[in-house]
């Protein structure tokens, strides 16, 4: 009974996100306390929401503050002077273009936002790709791949859901892929070179970049304190990395910092604050309903009956590889499953029945993020941010997806192979 109930739960989550007929935190949280009702646990059900929610707390203040402080150094135009300086840099070689097209989506989207890094890079660099007579599928594709792999730090959505699916602190479910991670970043810079080259062979000798003239600084920059906010992001990382402070004590701090140094006024620290809010506060209650669901699942039962009965079915051989399978579908399981869907209604499955067959469920969460709505996410059709960045860069989504899905597969091909390679996920 506690199976098919489980069973249902996750169903129902996955069809009412997915068809869009309810928004995630009203299935997140309604459909788990109605199958706990019917599973007979009405006097439980507090208590284990209750646990839910605390333990998804830290990881929820940790994300409303990750995109309130790097929200803030955006709007003190923190990124400008390496944005010029690269440019200039860049010249009229196709090549150069292409490896610092990637280098600007990665520090772009260090702020976790699909939607703010299209924004910003894609009108920057188009112009340039234009001039040169460069594609701009090679644009969106670069641009794709870099903000999909930088999807998968601490902060970034995905690794966000995975950890709070998983109940365990985000820098547990990180800090092992770091190599992995960064041998993603440098097979994007691999990639970005090859395609550059094509362009440069594929082209005529183009005319070289018009100089721009200087442009006046919006108000919110502060460029005088470039080298100060630059600082307290190598700081927040260093500390996260080393896990020398928790996240959320880190982003706390950090946000605080940067706001007080940015914008001493109290008047435009509020301004600030509410320019960053909307974003924060729904993913927030987002995560915050996923502890609502997650908690009960796993306090009646659920999910181990569930992961119990699986096991019956399926081939211990098979059972025993569940990370290494879930690394291999896991990018292309982002043109089917939205991130909701997948990280809360179909890891903790995974998860629970890989621990049935002895392996690590912990593991299973490492190769989901490797993938499913990280380097998956700027080709699915299930985010807008993908339809925002074809528009932008005036592309197909068909060809869009035949250019980039494969190198998108390749790049978390790399990282799950070095992950098994060094051991993080086992075989």
């Amino acid at each position: 009974m506690l199976a098919f109930l489980g069973l249902l739960t996750i169903v129902l989550l996955l069809y009412l996100v997915i068809a869009k007929k309810a928004s995630p935190v009203i299935a997140l949280t309604l459909i788990p306390i109605l199958t706990g009702i019917l599973a007979g646990k009405v006097q439980e059900l507090p208590r284990m929401i209750g646990e839910g929610l605390q333990t998804i707390a830290p990881t929820g203040v940790m994300f409303v503050f990750a995109i309130l402080f790097f929200g803030v150094l955006l709007d003190a135009g923190t990124f400008q002077p390496i944005i010029s300086r690269l440019l200039k840099l860049a010249g009229n070689d196709p090549i150069k273009i292409a490896l610092v097209t990637a280098v600007l989506a990665m520090l772009v989207h260090l702020d976790g936002s699909g939607a703010v890094t299209f924004l910003i890079v894609v009108p920057a660099m188009a112009p340039i790709y234009d001039q040169l007579g460069m594609k701009r599928i090679t644009l969106a594709c670069i641009v794709a791949l870099s903000a999909g792999t930088m999807n998968i730090l601490p902060w970034g959505g995905p690794t966000i859901r995975a950890a709070t699916a998983l109940n365990v602190p985000v820098t547990q479910l990180f800090n092992p892929i770091l190599i992995p991670f960064v041998a993603g970043l440098m097979t994007v810079f691999g990639i970005a070179y090859w395609l550059g080259h094509q362009e440069k062979r594929n082209l005529s000798a183009g005319p070289g970049l018009e100089p721009t003239s200087q442009q006046q600084l919006p108000s919110l920059y502060r460029p005088q304190l470039f080298w100060i906010n630059i600082l307290l992001i190598v700081s927040a990382i260093t500390f996260i990395i080393l896990s020398w402070a928790p996240p959320f004590v880190v982003f706390m701090a950090a946000f605080a910092l940067a706001l007080l140094i940015n914008y001493p006024r109290v008047e435009d620290q509020k301004t600030r604050i509410d320019a960053h809010a909307k974003e924060a506060m729904l993913m927030a209650s987002i995560l915050f309903a996923a502890g609502c669901s997650t908690g009960i699942l796993k306090g009646s039962g659920m999910m181990e009956a569930m992961a119990g009965t699986v096991e019956t079915f399926l081939p211990e051989s098979i059972g025993r590889q569940l990370p290494v399978l879930t690394g291999l579908v896991a990018m292309p399981a982002s043109l089917l499953f939205d991130p909701d869907s997948f990280y809360f209604g179909i890891l903790p499955l995974l998860s629970s029945t890989a621990e049935h067959f002895g392996s690590s469920g912990l593991e299973v969460g490492r190769a989901a993020i490797l993938g499913q709505m990280t380097t998956g996410f700027p080709v699915s059709p299930l985010t807008g941010a993908t339809f925002l960045l074809i528009g932008l860069a005036g592309v197909e989504l068909g060809d869009h997806q035949r250019k980039t899905i494969p190198l998108a597969f390749l790049v978390t091909l790399v990282m799950l192979f070095v992950s098994v390679l060094t051991g993080i996920i086992s075989l």
